[in-house]
C-alpha cells in the first residue's frame, strides 16, 4: 500500500502543481501507512510526518465529539433550546434582505436553535466566504476574525429548514465551554486529544507551533503559489477557541481520532465515547441533501461537492455518503475536510480510515481533489 500511495501522491501532486502532502492510513487495529511526499511550499524543506498543519474545519468533528461527551453526561441536550445555555442565541434573527438604502432587514427566526441543528449545520448559520448576503451584512457590522463579535451573525434560513455550512460548530464549542466550565482546548486536552495521545493537536499559536507549521499558500492566476500567512483560528489575538476551524494538528495525530471512531469510541484503552453515541453520530440526521457548497470568494474556496449526483447526508459532525464512493469508500463512510485542502474519511464498513494534509488555497480546487481521489484509489486497490 505504501508504494501505491507514494506513486499516487507523486503523480497527482506534480500534475496539480502542489508542493507536497502527508498521508496516514489505518484500521481499528493500528496504523498501516505514513507517507510524506514533497516540500513545505515551493522550494521549501521536505515535508515530514510530524509537521503541523492548520486542519481548519477538520476541527469540527473533534469539537462535535466533545459536545457528545457532555450529552452522554446529561450536561447538554440535543433538542433543547440552546438559547437557555447561550443567551446570545436566545432570540435568533433571520436575514431577509436589504432595504433601498442597502441596510439589512431581519426578522425573528421561526423557532429556537438546538444543539442537534448546530451539529448538523441546519441551524441557519452560514459563512461569509460562501454567502454574498452575509458579506454585505458584515459591511454594516464589522468584526475582526477570531473575535466573539465575528460570531454575531443573522441566520440565512429558519432553524431546521436547510443545510447551510457555516459557523454553527463555533457555537457548539461555546456550548461545550458553558456546560463544562472549561475552555474548549482544556476540555479536549482532558477528555479527547489527551487520552488519545494527540499531543500535537492544539489551539495554541505560539512560537513553538509556528516553527513546526507548514506554511499556508494561495493559488495565483498563473497557477503558481504565493505565501498566504493567515491563521484560521484568529492568531494570537483570538478571543475564543474556534471549534469550527482553529486547531493545528498532524496527520499522524488526526488518524488517532479517526481510529477511535472506527473502534466505536475507544482507542488504546481510552474510552472517549460510548459505542451507541458513535453510532448516532454516524447516522444521517438531516432530511435534505448535505455537503454541497457554493463560493462567494473564489480565492478561498471553489464550489464544492465531493460526490456529484449523490444526495449525501450529515451525521452529528460528519458528511455521510449513502452510496459507494467512486474511488472505493463504502456507503455510510464519515468524512469532511479543512479549507486549506486537508481531508479525511472514516470507512467503518471496510475498517479503514485515512488523513490527507495539504496546505494551500483555494479549498476544493480540482487539482487538490484529484490528489484525494488518487490517494483513495491507492488505499482501496491495496
Amino acid at each position: 500500500m505504501l508504494s501505491r500511495i507514494i506513486t499516487a501522491l507523486e503523480t497527482s501532486l506534480a500534475a496539480g502543481n502542489i508542493p507536497g502532502a502527508v498521508v496516514t492510513v489505518g484500521t481499528s487495529a493500528g496504523t498501516l501507512v505514513e507517507a510524506a511526499v514533497g516540500t513545505k511550499g515551493p522550494g521549501g524543506p521536505p515535508l515530514a510526518q510530524d509537521d503541523l498543519f492548520q486542519i481548519a474545519s477538520m476541527t469540527k468533528a473533534v469539537a462535535s465529539v466533545a459536545a457528545m461527551q457532555l450529552v452522554e453526561q446529561g450536561r447538554l441536550a440535543l433538542d433543547d433550546d440552546i438559547g437557555t445555555l447561550l443567551p446570545q442565541l436566545a432570540s435568533p434573527q433571520l436575514l431577509e434582505g436589504f432595504d433601498d438604502e442597502g441596510k439589512p432587514v431581519t426578522r425573528p427566526a421561526a423557532g429556537p436553535i438546538t444543539l442537534r441543528q448546530l451539529l448538523t449545520h441546519t441551524a441557519g448559520f452560514g459563512y461569509e466566504f460562501m454567502s454574498a448576503e452575509l458579506t454585505q451584512w458584515r459591511q454594516h457590522n464589522p468584526a475582526a476574525p477570531g473575535t466573539l463579535a465575528s460570531l454575531n451573525q443573522p441566520l440565512l434560513a429558519d432553524p431546521g429548514t436547510a443545510w447551510i455550512y457555516g459557523i454553527s460548530t463555533d457555537w457548539v464549542g461555546l456550548a461545550v465551554e458553558a456546560a463544562s466550565g472549561l475552555r474548549l482546548g482544556d476540555w479536549l486536552a482532558r477528555h479527547v486529544t489527551g487520552p488519545l495521545g494527540m499531543a500535537d493537536t492544539t489551539f495554541a499559536f505560539d512560537a513553538g507551533v509556528k516553527a513546526r507549521l507548514t506554511p499556508l499558500h494561495a493559488r495565483l492566476p498563473d497557477g503558481g503559489l504565493m505565501p498566504f500567512p493567515v491563521h484560521f483560528g484568529g492568531g494570537e489575538q483570538a478571543e475564543y477557541h474556534g471549534a469550527g476551524g482553529g486547531l493545528v494538528s498532524t496527520a499522524r495525530d488526526y488518524l488517532k481520532f479517526c481510529r477511535m471512531i472506527l473502534n466505536g469510541g475507544t482507542l488504546n484503552g481510552a474510552r472517549i465515547l460510548k459505542a451507541e453515541t458513535v453510532a448516532m453520530m454516524a447516522s444521517n440526521q438531516v432530511a435534505m441533501p448535505a455537503g454541497r457548497m457554493t463560493t462567494n470568494m473564489p480565492g478561498l474556496s471553489t464550489d464544492f461537492d465531493l460526490f456529484p449526483g449523490m444526495d449525501c447526508g450529515w451525521g452529528l459532525g460528519f458528511l455521510i455518503n449513502p452510496e459507494p464512493g467512486p474511488d472505493g469508500r463504502a456507503p455510510g463512510t464519515l468524512a469532511w475536510a479543512g479549507i486549506a485542502n486537508s481531508y479525511y474519511w472514516i470507512d467503518r464498513e471496510s475498517d479503514i480510515a485515512a488523513v490527507l494534509c495539504m496546505q494551500h488555497l483555494p479549498f476544493g480546487e480540482p487539482a487538490a481533489v484529484d490528489v484525494l481521489h488518487a490517494v483513495e484509489r491507492a488505499v482501496y486497490a491495496a
